[in-house]
């Protein structure tokens, strides 16, 4: 097992957050400006590059591309295994943020999963971000 530095965990820590953060903001716009677009039902390319016009559909698109970038530099530092759980809060606060900003209406089934997330979310963020020894391991 490694010891991170405190350095190198708050660097790990901001990264997380920024990969949650990101996540429900480009989501959010993602979804918002998707309403405003209307339904694509057609399988024209067109269709898709109008709504890039929106607004809220292009910065969702941008906040999206820094959430991957980001998310590749946490996972370069963390295992997957820890990774994936621990950002999984963005499911989390997605579902509050489509609740309480675009009004849509979660049942209690839905409820549950989000706090049964939740629970799993603590779990994980208690484990060590990296339980593999060296930064460049490769696939064989």
């Amino acid at each position: 097992m490694s010891s991170a530095t405190p350095g190198e965990a708050r660097k790990t820590q901001l990264l997380t957050l920024i990969v949650i953060g990101s996540n429900v903001v480009g989501n959010v716009s993602l979804s918002h400006g998707m309403r405003q677009v209307g339904k694509i039902v057609s399988a024209s390319p067109l269709d898709y590059a109008r709504a890039f016009a929106n607004p809220w559909t292009l910065a969702g698109v941008l906040v999206l591309a820094l959430w991957m970038i980001t998310d590749l530099a946490l996972l370069s530092r963390a295992d997957l295994s820890f990774v994936l759980p621990v950002t999984a809060s963005a499911y989390v606060l997605i579902a509050f943020a489509g609740h309480f900003l675009l009004h849509e209406h979660i049942s209690v089934q839905r409820w549950v999963a989000i706090v049964v997330i939740t629970l799993g979310v603590v779990l994980a963020e208690e484990t060590p971000p990296r339980t593999t020894e060296g930064q460049s391991e490769h696939l064989q």
